[in-house]
């Protein structure tokens, strides 16, 4: 895999750096916090000029060890162990309640979405969790829009609505794939489209955060 190949898996290359890098460095900190403040500042910097470098970094690793591992999966899982309130990149620190009702609803979607791994192959549990995460889902659109309303300038809401666009596209593709999966029991693919909105919640977490910080 090339540097460019990276872009064919964007939501888990942007995902690799909050689910597993910062958890590494946190335990890092708690040993050396200049260490950990080096490596992190080093490693946000190469990601900045060459994005996809921590993709490239893990999945190295990854072959080099030979392991067999399916990054999408893998990522999922993590997302479940990240502690949102510690992760600032994509938690709003305004203290209005629609951004703190925005920050829970992001988180939980996550959080569910997380758990798809474990519930895909117990059809009875995994349907309770497709109701969860549709649930989830309206909550989250409606706390944006709640949101929305506090982003200053029409330039600002427009790049939200963009956002929130996004997001309902991709809900939408996530729904079909749980179709598909039924008929055809590809597990990856709902595990690729799970990230995909993993990342466009984060999308909107930033886009709010930008306009509203």
């Amino acid at each position: 895999m090339t540097m460019g190949d990276h872009a064919h898996n964007a939501p888990v290359a942007s995902l690799i750096f909050p689910v597993l890098i910062r958890p590494i460095l946190s335990q890092v900190e708690r040993e050396n916090v200049q260490s950990s403040q080096q490596l992190r500042t080093a490693l946000t910097k190469v990601e900045n000029a060459h994005p996809g470098f921590t993709y490239e970094l893990v999945m190295g690793l990854v072959r080099k060890a030979d392991l067999s591992i399916n990054m999408n999966e893998s990522i999922l899982r993590l997302q479940g162990s990240v502690n949102e309130a510690e992760s600032g990149d994509y938690r709003v620190t305004r203290t209005e309640d629609a951004f703190q009702e925005l920050n829970r609803k992001s988180a939980n979607l996550k959080r569910i979405l997380s758990r798809i791994p474990d519930e895909i192959t117990d059809r009875k549990t995994f349907l309770e969790t497709i109701k969860e995460i549709a649930s989830a889902i309206k909550k989250l659109l409606d706390a944006v829009s709640e949101v929305s309303q506090y982003i200053p300038g029409t330039q600002g809401k427009q790049s939200l609505e963009h956002r929130k666009r996004d997001f309902v596209k991709h809900s939408k593709k996530f729904s079909n794939t749980l179709k598909e999966y039924f008929k055809e029991g590809q597990a990856n693919a709902v595990f690729v489209s799970a990230t995909y909105l993993i990342h466009q919640t984060n999308l909107i977490m930033v886009t709010v955060k930008t306009k509203c910080e």
